[in-house]
């Protein structure tokens, strides 16, 4: 069993331009409308990443052969997947896919006709100042499509519109640049602000997010004007009201969060004690929420009738809770908010005060479904603390909270009075305290699901989840014992992790460290699961032809039946993927595309150049296969392309 150190995790570390007119973004729905692209990066405004070609079938997947390939030119994490367009949005003479890279983030127009490199983007990025600050390793989640131009945010936080025929710049903005360091910004090393998620294109505006919280920055989403990138609005995750865009009618499980809801949620430290099992208040107050973390970098949906956008926040900062007493409001949350002006509807915490580094950035997925018996405009989320949540996407109503791996042991039930989940004290590291390490918690830091996105079908009504079974030990370090004290723009972790199998605590005989999974969000039920060795890392896909796609670390993207599960195909590709499948049609014929290039977090050891060699080698090698990851790792950055004979 190694020892996961956060040391090591540290090193991981337009000629053409469609005028702007009120409905800017119904170029972009009409085209998520039409299954031969893919021009938006869940797919469709839904996240389902679901497709209505069906010319793939689980009648004939299994026939399946590699079309064409592409090489980025970078090596280690790929993350994301491509964007796919109609020459009548980009102005180009034929259809054209666009790829983006790893760090330094290049950005590549690629003509479906001929398989030529129309154009080409490289970033001009300080690669000393920017990687050293990049928490777990140098992704990119992809790329955004409106009005003529492909955005792309890169690591060191500019955000770049590319006229999407010429592949010259339009503008761009430095996202955070008008913040002063004390609060998060502008980027620079001093501060440990950076960026990894794909741009959003939502109505007339882009929204963007913000990575750091491991370094202590105090994290927002903004949204940009897409025609020239001014700011519109910027929300932070935690803060007075001013700043996180909260107003009087800001509501949580139906009820109102009142003033300064976040200031009154960061308790000095003698007056709270852990583990909190439901609201508490505190006597005095702290600024911990200066450097509270909360960050956000996942995919994020939107209802245009409710014109609200979804998405959920990171951990607090530090992660020795110890140091941080009270709800730590608002990390860990679902924010529903006015696309338009940025301020919340409704808010919900799934973790308050979280103890475990569960982040809650994972995607939200909508979907009207019947819960309990009755039609439902749901928003479904699984968390990476294991539980998979369906609440109402309108009010915010909290219908279902079941866990989604049998593994998972920190908290009882989830209280669905007051949201709060019911945590054992035997799991609590800040009721065991610093400097004490907890035993077999499940699940790890790594969360059930960490940025790998579920898939949804509508032919099934269940999401398609990958999953990690994983869990940990955990220990918050105290100054005392060589703990941190916060200086921006270093790291502010202060916790020690080893991660393992979590059959090695079932006791059920496994050592298996993913599985795939078929979800009912109505029941909060697992209908099926497929496990698979390794973590599962990639984005899932969903098509009307009854076939669900997702890849492996060690390399294989796999076709199953979307009803049963049965494997109907896989493929063996370079590399680890951790990237997302997508599909479009060109000129009659589907292909399906995956990105193979170990990395993130649950391949940073592989793919980082001197990691692996460290005596610390996380839980990868803690069973068998891991010299062939490896050895994988040294293949990254290609797009894998497949299609039927």
């Amino acid at each position: 069993m190694s020892k996961l150190s956060l040391k090591y995790w540290m090193i991981a570390v337009l000629a053409l331009v469609v005028p702007l007119t009120g409905s800017a973004n119904d170029e972009v729905r009409k085209l998520i409308d039409n299954p031969n692209y893919w021009a938006f990066p869940g797919g469709d405004y839904n996240n389902w990443r679901y497709s209505e070609l069906k010319q793939i079938n689980n009648k004939n997947a299994g026939n399946i052969v590699t079309a064409w390939t592409f090489s980025t030119g970078r090596l280690q994490g790929h993350e994301g997947g491509p964007l796919v367009l109609p020459s009548s949005a980009t102005g180009l003479g034929s259809d054209h896919l666009f790829i983006h890279s790893s760090f330094p983030n290049d950005v590549f127009a690629i003509n479906l006709d001929d398989l030529t490199i129309t154009w080409a983007y490289e970033p001009q990025q300080n690669e000393a100042e920017t990687v050293p600050i990049m928490c777990c390793d140098i992704v990119n989640r992809g790329l955004g499509y409106s009005m003529g131009q492909i955005y792309l945010q890169q690591a060191d936080s500019k955000l770049v519109a590319l006229n999407a025929k010429t592949g010259k710049e339009v503008w761009h903005a430095w996202n955070g640049g008008d913040i002063p360091a004390s609060l998060g910004g502008p980027h620079s090393p001093k501060t440990g602000m950076s960026n990894t998620n794909a741009p959003h294109p939502m109505k007339d505006k882009v929204i963007t997010g913000c990575s750091g919280a491991e370094f202590g920055v105090r994290c927002w989403l903004a949204a940009y004007n897409a025609k020239d990138g001014s700011l519109a609005w910027r929300a932070f995750s935690m803060g007075p009201d001013e700043d996180i865009l909260f107003d009087k009618n800001t509501t949580s499980l139906g009820k109102k969060v009142g003033k300064d809801s976040s200031l009154k949620s960061w308790c000095s430290n003698s007056d709270w004690k852990a583990p909190a099992r439901g609201p508490s208040k505190c006597k005095g107050l702290s600024d911990q929420w200066k450097t509270g973390g909360g960050s956000t970098w996942g995919w994020w949906p939107a209802d245009f009738e409710e014109n609200l956008l979804y998405y959920g926040s990171g951990n607090p900062s530090t992660w020795n809770p110890v140091v941080r007493p009270g709800d730590n409001k608002w990390s860990m949350t679902i924010f529903a908010r006015d696309i338009d002006t940025g301020v919340a509807r409704w808010v919900y915490q799934m973790t308050p005060h979280d103890e475990w580094d569960y982040d809650g950035i994972n995607e939200m997925i909508l979907a009207d479904i019947k819960v309990k018996g009755k039609k439902t405009p749901a928003l479904v989320h699984f968390d990476r603390n294991g539980y998979g949540y369906t609440m109402n996407r309108k009010t915010g109503a909290l219908l279902v909270a079941e866990k989604y791996d049998p593994a998972v042991n920190w908290s009882t039930h989830v209280d669905m009075k007051t949201g709060y989940p019911q945590t054992v004290d035997k799991y609590s590291t800040h009721h065991n305290g610093e400097d004490v390490v907890s035993k077999d918690v499940c699940p790890a830091a790594l969360g059930t699901k960490d940025q790998q996105p579920a898939a949804f079908s509508p032919r099934t009504n269940l999401f398609y989840v990958p999953t990690n079974h994983v869990c940990m030990t955990y220990e918050p370090v105290s100054y005392a014992a060589g703990g941190n004290q916060y200086v921006a723009g270093q790291p502010y972790v202060n916790a020690n992790l080893t991660m393992y199998p979590a059959g090695a605590v079932m006791k059920d005989g496994t050592d298996n460290m993913g599985n795939f999974i078929a979800w009912d969000a109505s029941a909060g039920k697992i209908k099926w699961s497929i496990p698979e060795q390794w973590s599962v890392w990639s984005g899932a896909l969903a098509t009307a032809g009854d076939v669900v796609f997702y890849g492996t670390l060690e390399g294989y993207a796999k076709a199953i039946d979307a009803k049963s599960g049965k494997l109907l195909w896989k493929f063996k590709t370079p590399s680890g993927i951790i990237g997302n499948f997508n599909t479009w049609q060109h000129k009659g014929k589907q292909y399906v595309g995956i990105l193979s290039g170990i990395g993130g977090w649950a391949g940073a050891v592989v793919a980082i150049p001197g990691l692996a060699a460290a005596p610390d080698t996380a839980a990868l090698g803690a069973v068998g296969g891991y010299r062939d990851l490896l050895n994988s790792a040294r293949n990254s950055g290609v797009l894998m392309v497949f299609s039927l004979p």
